[in-house]
């Protein structure tokens, strides 16, 4: 890889750490890495969003946090307090979980209001919105539904997995995903993606973005030490 492509893999990749015994230290060296890399942003959980701002301050990395995290099953006004606290913290990306038992019962208004809530809230402070849904638990016409929701409600992005469902990123949602969204629709693919090989794969089938948190493994493959 040129060091044009290494720049520009690393300016695709968020950084993360979700897990919930990460650290205080453990997410300081996640953004000094960050920053070390120039990764799109860092992913952390809520709790450490006002951290991360800090400690990025004066860099091009975003912080980008959760919403609704992993399960998707809090209620619209709970995701859009989420999203307000996290903006008020530093974030400039909130990744929200649709709620899937909702998409599964065919109960679209209150998936669309769910995503509607973050995405007006999140938009009015200027930030983006990446709508996960967890494709592991969904059919292909309900992952086709999902992404239609988000694109309607103004999303970003929509996004594969969460990473703590029973699968993550494969390329063949990716694909679907990006045929449903079109050309101009974000798309992140997270959860399982470890190798350079992985993360080009997932680039073929349509992400704009990747999420990982074997990024600095992948950098290094690239030829980035």
């Amino acid at each position: 890889m040129t060091v044009t492509d290494i720049r520009h893999l690393a300016s695709m990749i968020d950084h993360t750490l979700l897990k919930p015994e990460a650290t205080r230290a453990q997410t300081e060296q996640l953004c000094d890495e960050a920053k070390q890399y120039g990764f799109a942003s860092v992913c952390v959980n809520p709790a450490y969003v006002r951290l991360c701002a800090q400690r990025l301050q004066g860099s091009s990395v975003k912080v980008c946090t959760v919403v609704g995290f992993p399960l998707g099953a809090t209620l619209p006004e709970v995701k859009a307090f989420e999203t307000q606290h996290a903006l008020d913290a530093g974030a400039a990306e909130i990744d929200m979980v649709i709620n899937i038992g909702a998409l599964k019962s065919q109960d679209h208004d209150l998936v669309a209001r769910d995503i509607v809530a973050v995405v007006r809230t999140a938009h009015a402070g200027n930030a983006l919105v990446k709508v996960i849904i967890e494709a592991a638990l969904l059919t292909d016409d309900e992952k086709a539904t999902a992404c239609q929701l988000a694109q309607s409600a103004g999303a970003d992005f929509v996004k594969t997995s969460t990473g703590f469902g029973p699968g993550g990123a494969t390329v063949e949602d990716v694909a679907l995903m990006r045929r449903v969204v079109g050309p101009t629709m974000g798309i992140k693919a997270a959860g399982g993606i470890r190798t350079l090989a992985d993360a080009q794969k997932m680039m073929a089938a349509g992400a704009t973005r990747i999420g990982a948190s074997a990024s600095v493994k992948i950098m290094a493959e690239a030829g980035m030490a």
